[in-house]
């Protein structure tokens, strides 16, 4: 990494494109500190969402599902127009056991916004249901 740095200096929209190509390549390990360092050289937007979607992503592929947790549910919280963010935590959430947790994201979002019609006519139970999968009425 240090080379590459060195070779191209501190451009953060340059090292997250780097730490994308690496990810796509499957090299998810050497990519992590391209994403933390193009982050902490204030990357902005639209670029700073994608690149915490991807290094949340690439924890979460990595096995360190904590951090994963940590990174997508601060750029869900960040970047609500994202929505995308939240499917990220919601399999992250998945790995951790939270699966509550999980389905009521992924159910919230289904509900919001699916176009498919045969959603769409259930939307209202899908949303109600979405934190109550594990009550039981009499």
């Amino acid at each position: 990494m240090l080379e590459l740095l060195a070779a191209f200096g501190e451009s953060a929209k340059l090292l997250c494109e780097l730490a994308s190509t690496h990810d796509n390549l499957g090299l998810e390990r050497q990519a992590v500190p391209y994403y933390v360092r193009s982050l902490e050289l204030g990357l902005g937007a639209p670029d700073r969402a994608e690149a915490l979607l991807g290094l949340g992503s690439t924890y979460r592929a990595l096995g360190e599902y904590e951090q994963a947790e940590n990174v997508l549910r601060a750029a869900a919280a960040e970047y609500t127009e994202h929505r995308e963010l939240r499917v990220f935590l919601a399999m992250a959430l998945h790995n951790l056991g939270k699966h509550a947790e999980a389905m009521e994201l992924l159910l919230k979002e289904i509900a919001d916004h699916s176009s498919h019609i045969g959603v769409q006519s259930y939307q209202k139970a899908i949303a109600f249901y979405a934190d109550r999968l594990d009550k039981v009425w009499d």
